[in-house]
């Protein structure tokens, strides 16, 4: 890689101090501003396109190989140079929705509905990322509510956290 680049391995361990250092700026840098926050004019419309963006953009080779080898050699920090940039743009789509006065599921729910099942799917599993699917995903979450937390939520989570 340092070769490459011309410079001394020292260099890039200077700078970065890790490979996973290194690949988490990489990912950080590569998933800012890549998608698009969608403004459809609805939750569901801007949720189903941002999730068929992501799947399609999960489907590329080096995207993929990027997610898998920053989480791979990163742990946690990896996975939060993944996950941050999306993240945002999940709250920005919910944002927007709250400020059309309108309902919306809580920013932890939308993860759990729709980033998770993709990012799941793309990096441990060969099953296609298609935009039916990852409609559905949405579909589940707004089925419910527009996904709002429901009491037999609440009863499991207070069973998990005994």
């Amino acid at each position: 890689m340092a070769s490459r680049a011309g410079v001394h391995a020292t260099t890039v361990y200077r700078r970065w101090g890790s490979i996973a250092e290194l690949l988490a700026d990489v990912a950080t840098s590569r998933f800012s501003g890549d998608i698009v926050v969608p403004d459809t004019g609805t939750l569901r419309g801007d949720l189903e396109r941002y999730a068929s963006d992501l799947a399609k953009d999960l489907c590329d080779p080096d995207t993929l190989a990027l997610v898998r080898a920053t989480i791979g050699t990163g742990g946690e920090q990896g996975a939060a140079a993944c996950r941050g940039e999306r993240e945002q743009q999940l709250e920005a789509i919910l944002e927007r929705e709250q400020a059309r006065g309108r309902e919306r599921p809580t920013l932890e729910r939308t993860t759990d509905a729709i980033l998770a099942p993709l990012y799941y799917r793309a990096v441990f599993t060969n099953e296609p990322l298609t935009s039916g699917w990852a409609y559905d995903l949405v579909s589940h979450l707004l089925s419910d509510d527009n996904g709002a937390a429901t009491a037999a939520d609440s009863a499991s989570d207070s069973l998990l956290a005994d």
